[in-house]
C-alpha cells in the first residue's frame, strides 16, 4: 500500500502558501506578543512562548501533515520529528506531546495507523518526550502530527526576529528533501538518506546553537530556505545574503530536479520570495534553495561547530535577500 497516493500532497510541501497565510493572519488581532505572551503570531515564528516564572516559559506548537513516504512506520517518525524541532528552533526543550490523527478508515486499514503511531511513539522516546494519547478523526485524506508542549529559558529564546546584521548563517541540515520527496510520490523511488535526515531530531543542533550564545534561529520547513530566511531578515529589520555554493543537498537532489520532480509548494515559495530577491544564479538553483523541506534542519544566526556557514545577515539594503 502507497501512503503517499492517498494524498494530494506531501509533508511540509502541503502547507498554505506564504503569501495568503500572513493575508489571513494579518486581520487578527488576538495573539500577538505583549505582557507574558514573549511570541505570539507576529513573525511568523516557530512556536508560541509565554512566560511563567522569572526563569521559565511555555513552549506550545502543533504541526501535522499527509504522508510524506509510503512506509507508514517511517512517516510517523517523519511526522514526529518535524513537530518537535518547532520547540528546539526556540531553543526549547519538549516536555509532553498528544497525537494529531486524520484516518480515511473506509480506505486503508485502521490497523496501519498503528504503524504510523508507533513510528511518532518511537521518536518521542528518543526525545525523551512523554507523548500521552491525542485526538483522531475519520478524514478523506490521513493526516498525522503531534502538537506539543516545552520549556525554555525566557531569556535564551531563539527567536526570528533577533537576528543581527553581521552575523554568519549556519545550516545544521541538508537541502532537497522536497524534490526527493516529490519523486518518491511519483515514481516509488526509495532515499534512505533522505529518511534518516528527516527522522534526525534537531535537538543537538538547538543545544549547540545556545551553548554558542545564539539568539536567533528559525527551523527549514515547508516555505523552503529562502522562505524561512526572508521572514527571519524582514523580523530582524535586516537583509541576507546566501553563498549557493556552501549549501549542501542530499544526495540524488539536483538530479531529481533536472528530471521534473518538483513540488508545487517549492515554486510557491520562490514567487513569494521573487520580489524581494537579487540573485547572481539560475532558476534550477533558486527553486532548489525555496524547495519545500519537511523536517529540515536549523537556520542559526551564529557559527556551530560540525555545520556549514551558507550565508550572512547584513544591514538592511534594497532587496532582503541576496543569492550568490
Amino acid at each position: 500500500m502507497r501512503l503517499t497516493q492517498f494524498a494530494a500532497g506531501g509533508g511540509c510541501a502541503c502547507k498554505v502558501p506564504p503569501g495568503e497565510l500572513e493575508r489571513v493572519l494579518g486581520g487578527l488581532d488576538a495573539g500577538r506578543a505583549g505582557g507574558d505572551l514573549l511570541v505570539g503570531l507576529d513573525h511568523g515564528d516557530d512556536a508560541a512562548a509565554v512566560r511563567i516564572d522569572g526563569d521559565r516559559a511555555v513552549v506550545v506548537t502543533a504541526d501535522f501533515f499527509t504522508p510524506v513516504v509510503d512506509d507508514p512506520y517511517d512517516w510517523g517518525r517523519i511526522a514526529a520529528a518535524n513537530a518537535l524541532s518547532d520547540v528546539y528552533a526556540m531553543g526549547g526543550t519538549p516536555l509532553v506531546a498528544v497525537n494529531l490523527l486524520a484516518w480515511p478508515r473506509d480506505v486503508i486499514p485502521f490497523d496501519v495507523a498503528a504503524d504510523v503511531l508507533r513510528g511518532g511513539a518511537d521518536v518521542c522516546k528518543e526525545a525523551e518526550t512523554h507523548l500521552a494519547g491525542g485526538h483522531s478523526i475519520d478524514d478523506r485524506e490521513p493526516k498525522y502530527g503531534l502538537a506539543v508542549t516545552g520549556l525554555a529559558d525566557p531569556q535564551r529564546l531563539l527567536r526570528n526576529d533577533a537576528g543581527r546584521a553581521g552575523t554568519p548563517l549556519t545550516l545544521t541540515k541538508p537541502l532537497g528533501l522536497g524534490v526527493l520527496n516529490n519523486r518518491h510520490k511519483a515514481t516509488g523511488d526509495r532515499f534512505p538518506e533522505a529518511v534518516e535526515v528527516m527522522t534526525t531530531l534537531n535537538r543537538d543542533a538547538a543545544r549547540a546553537a545556545l551553548d554558542a550564545g545564539a539568539t536567533c534561529a528559525t527551523d527549514v520547513t515547508g516555505f523552503g530556505l529562502l522562505g524561512h530566511l526572508l521572514k527571519l531578515a524582514r523580523a530582524s529589520g535586516v537583509s541576507a545574503r546566501i553563498d549557493s555554493a556552501a549549501v549542501p543537498y542530499v544526495e540524488g537532489a539536483r538530479e531529481s530536479l533536472a528530471a521534473g520532480f518538483v513540488p508545487g509548494g517549492s515554486r510557491r515559495n520562490l514567487d513569494w520570495v521573487r520580489p524581494q530577491l537579487r540573485s547572481r544564479v539560475d532558476e534550477d538553483e533558486l527553486v532548489l534553495l525555496a524547495d519545500a523541506q519537511t523536517s529540515g534542519g536549523l537556520l542559526v544566526a551564529g557559527e556551530l561547530p560540525g555545520h556549514p556557514v551558507v550565508g550572512e545577515l547584513l544591514p538592511a539594503g534594497e532587496s532582503i535577500l541576496e543569492v550568490v
